[in-house]
């Protein structure tokens, strides 16, 4: 255990010293302006009674300083609300919907996962997780000014989406936190049943360090909207913005960022482990359906804070965001289960659970974008091809992904994606792409060019998380192992590695 400790100290620290590489200076929220005082030169006429002349004479012009802005007390307690619901989603909601799919011997096992997981990145972010990815370094890394959460107070606000307006920090940092950890705990669910519980941890401590903080940073990160006034301060603003921020992907609440991310490392996972004992040959159906229903309704529930509350404010953006996330899940729940009706001959449960997480998983990069109408079609074709993402496609691969994370995630993430470059045009009910030069939306939108700027962000997001998710696998595989044995295996990982069993005999 001491050795697997050090392990996690050192990716750490090898990701700090990494990040300081980058040391620009952070985001600050608009500093309050000093009064100033100017001295105007004027000539006057002088209307003597002894004839007309001329004087010059100076007049002094005070201009009083623009307040700093503050919270809005309706906008903080909408984010309040916002944060709680997206930790709903993961605990209990991730951790429900996955253990009731997994076999009965496996069952505290995945919901220990997800819940540690979160507790251990909960810490990894205030430690170096946040600067990391929310202050200014270089378009792929954040720098260390933020490290120990350095520079939050009380006091300290952060930029939303509109000028002038503004939430505590400590609320942006709590709001980003959730983010920052369901995202790896989405990818316990491609291996469970067969990795070991220290191995688990260290490979998410290291893929959250070199894939999720990164990805966060090249599509989020920016100066905001205070800092853009004229067009040399948008092309200044571009220059320190993330990369794919830079290049105008729209990204609302985590398509890329969190579930491409978490779905394609899921899928290297999965190769690199290996299918479990008896794939193919044995049952390994769902031990629990009633509880993956309630782990999915909590995911339904807490999706309203994952997509409305990035919005950062409480305003028809965030309604609008809201209605789509609505709309979106219950056209790929009836998508889903109107295909397998068709190809099956019966609807399951499982199925209209798994479709409506389709639904979110896809509306979740175009839902502050696209209009009600665009999102019902997002979701339609979301049920669809994720449906076809866990069963033909499935087998086209060949990976035994225990419970579909790329399937929905990974392909629900696609395209959404890829959508949001469709529907987020004007033409088609959606908001376009805001000027903050002219403080309104842009009459210019190319369907065609945007979703070729989404599929790089789509590429970018695979490559990237790819390749950090096998180098950090092919790590831990050489210092602790990833596998249980097989007879570990076979017994169930709830008694072999946590001593403890869901159900009583």
């Amino acid at each position: 255990m001491k050795k697997f400790i050090a392990l996690v100290v050192l990716a750490a620290g090898v990701a700090l010293s990494g990040a300081a590489l980058a040391q620009d200076k952070p985001p600050e929220a608009p500093a309050k302006a000093e009064a100033t005082t100017t001295t105007v030169t004027e000539t006057v006429k002088v209307d003597a009674k002894a004839g007309t002349a001329t004087e010059t004479v100076k007049v002094e012009q005070k201009t009083e300083a623009a307040a700093t802005p503050t919270p809005d007390k309706g906008d903080t307690a909408f984010m309040y609300i916002a944060t709680v619901l997206v930790i709903l989603m993961t605990i209990p909601g991730l951790a429900l919907f996955y253990g009731g799919l997994v076999r009965s011997k496996n069952m505290l096992s995945v919901l220990m996962q997800v819940f540690v997981c979160f507790a251990m990145i909960a810490i990894l972010w205030a430690v170096y997780g946040y600067s990391v990815a929310f202050t200014g370094g270089n378009p792929f890394f954040g720098s260390l000014d933020k490290l120990f959460m350095k520079g939050i107070t009380p006091e300290s606000v952060g930029a939303t989406f509109s000028k002038g307006v503004v939430i505590p920090e400590y609320l942006f940092f709590a709001f980003q936190l959730t983010f920052a950890a369901i995202t790896p705990a989405l990818i316990v669910g491609a291996f469970a049943e067969r990795m070991k519980f220290s191995a688990v941890l260290l490979f998410l401590a290291i893929w959250f360090t070199f894939s999720s903080l990164p990805i966060a940073h090249m599509v989020w990160y920016w100066d905001g909207p205070d800092a853009i006034t004229d067009e040399k301060t948008l092309e200044s603003v571009t220059a320190a913005a993330g990369w794919l921020w830079a290049k105008g992907a729209l990204d609302f609440a985590g398509g890329t960022v969190v579930h491409i991310n978490a779905g394609v490392a899921g899928l290297v996972a999965a190769y690199v482990l290996g299918k479990r004992i008896g794939y193919g040959k044995e049952s390994f159906a769902p031990h629990n359906l009633p509880l993956t229903m309630v782990g999915a309704s909590l995911l339904w529930v807490g999706w309203f804070g994952f997509n409305a509350g990035s919005n950062l404010e409480a305003n028809g953006v965030a309604a609008s965001a809201f209605v789509a996330t609505i709309l979106a899940t219950a056209a790929a729940t009836l998508s889903w289960l109107a295909f397998e009706w068709m190809l099956k001959g019966k609807p399951s449960m499982l199925g209209g659970a798994s479709g409506a997480v389709a639904g979110l998983v896809a509306i979740t990069p175009a839902c502050g974008f696209v209009g009600p109408m665009g999102g019902i079609v997002i979701g339609l074709v979301a049920g669809a091809v994720c449906l076809w993402g866990v069963s033909g496609l499935k087998r086209m691969l060949g990976a035994d992904d225990a419970l579909d994370v790329f399937g929905i995630h990974g392909v629900g993430g696609v395209v959404g994606a890829l959508l949001t470059g469709v529907f987020a045009a004007p033409s088609l009910g959606g908001s376009g792409i805001f000027d903050y030069v002219a403080n309104a939306a842009s009459p210019e939108y190319s369907i065609g060019g945007q979703v070729v700027t989404q599929a790089i962000g789509v590429v970018t997001t695979i490559v990237w998380s790819g390749v950090v998710a096998f180098v950090a696998l092919m790590i831990v595989k050489m210092v602790i192992g990833l596998r249980v044995t097989p007879e570990e295996e076979r017994e169930g990982l709830d008694t072999t590695y946590h001593g403890e069993a869901a159900y009583k005999l």
